[in-house]
């Protein structure tokens, strides 16, 4: 009887070890689920709401808790969301900062805590505490809209002269000098030369930059630019760096008779590929656009965050361009593509970035 009583509690023994081996992992307690706070700048561009949308479904994908917060272009409402967070205890910061100087005071209670930073799209300056940064190659998306013109205008084969007018984007976003000097290290040599007129006088960022994108601020800028300019010329091509601008710009133009048979659209680029403005291209007003696919940034970011959680080697292509005053921050910078009426639907649909639907 002895002997068949130990047989018995051996065989529950081991049926009690293949089960417990057997059964599935217990999910990590909340303490051990970390948090990334994600710090947008606006609600007013689809292109943040689409960053925004696409880095939670990645982070929480991964595991992660995610905190988005939208700052409706306002920087104390972004520092006050920002701080918030920090108080919260999350990770990780993701940041798209509205003004990428303002943040110093805020990130260096970041360090205290311990919180990872990762500056997303636009660089934050004038601190040592950003670790990461995760862009697009901003001197090359303002090459592109540089090429984007030379190719409309034909500027390599025509007589030309063609008249120009120029805009930047805003003052406080580094981004705006990158894509600025990449486009005018195309279009310069053609300035210098006389093929390209800047009929205003207005060059140089000082000059044409627009502050916070603001597509109605570019809107007016047109109207005064065509009619102290243009009263006996036409505009033949204009450098817009930003879709929402672009539609301000279209906007002028069209108001004055451009977008007629006798008065054809002036080549006119743009930046972020916004529902919008895509269908301004398949309407023949706007000629081009730059797209940059925030779903793979949103996958570069998690995984740089990841990969710095988990102790491993960050991921980063770029180690020498993006100083930002005190320190080179370690980037990797994603590459943007070109598109017009040709490509949209190779780029935009058929990838899954948007649906036809969308876009009629």
């Amino acid at each position: 009887m002895k002997k068949s009583f130990t047989l018995a509690m051996t065989l529950v023994l081991l049926i009690a070890v293949f089960m417990t081996a057997c059964a599935p992992a217990a999910a990590p307690a909340a303490d051990d689920v970390k948090t990334v706070g994600i710090s947008m700048p606006t609600k007013t561009s689809t292109r943040w709401i689409s960053d925004g949308e696409s880095m939670v479904k990645v982070f929480e994908d991964m595991g992660y808790a995610t905190d988005l917060q939208f700052a409706d272009d306002d920087i104390p409402n972004q520092l006050a969301q920002i701080e918030n967070m920090i108080t919260k205890g999350v990770d990780v910061l993701v940041i798209a900062a509205i003004d990428g100087t303002t943040l110093s005071d805020t990130l260096a209670k970041a360090k205290e805590a311990g919180v990872l930073v990762i500056a997303y799209d636009r660089l934050i300056s004038k601190t040592e505490n950003v670790d990461y940064y995760a862009t697009f190659d901003n001197f090359g998306v303002g090459v592109i809209m540089g090429t984007q013109i030379e190719t409309g205008l034909d500027l390599k084969n025509a007589a030309g002269p063609f008249n120009i007018e120029l805009f930047g984007g805003s003052p406080d976003d580094t981004n705006a000098f990158y894509f600025y000097d990449g486009a005018m290290s195309v279009l310069q040599p053609y300035i210098d030369s006389g093929k390209l007129v800047v009929v205003s006088g207005q060059t140089g960022m000082d000059k044409v930059s627009t502050l916070r994108w603001d597509g109605i601020v570019a809107q007016a800028r047109m109207e005064n630019l065509l009619s102290a300019n243009y009263t006996d010329k036409r505009v033949d091509a204009v450098l817009s760096p930003y879709d929402g601008l672009s539609i301000g710009i279209i906007s002028a133009l069209k108001s004055v008779g451009y977008g007629t048979a006798d008065l054809p659209m002036p080549v006119v680029t743009g930046q972020d590929a916004e529902i919008a403005s895509v269908k301004a291209m398949i309407a023949g007003e706007q000629a081009y656009t730059v797209f940059k696919d925030t779903r793979e940034l949103a996958k570069q970011t998690a995984a740089m965050v990841d990969a710095a959680l988990k102790g491993e080697e960050v991921p980063v292509n770029d180690t020498t361009t993006y100083d930002n005053g005190v320190k080179i921050v370690p980037s990797y910078l994603l590459i943007p593509f070109s598109v017009d009426v040709t490509n949209y639907e190779k780029f935009l649909i058929e990838s899954g970035y948007y649906t036809a639907d969308q876009l009629k």
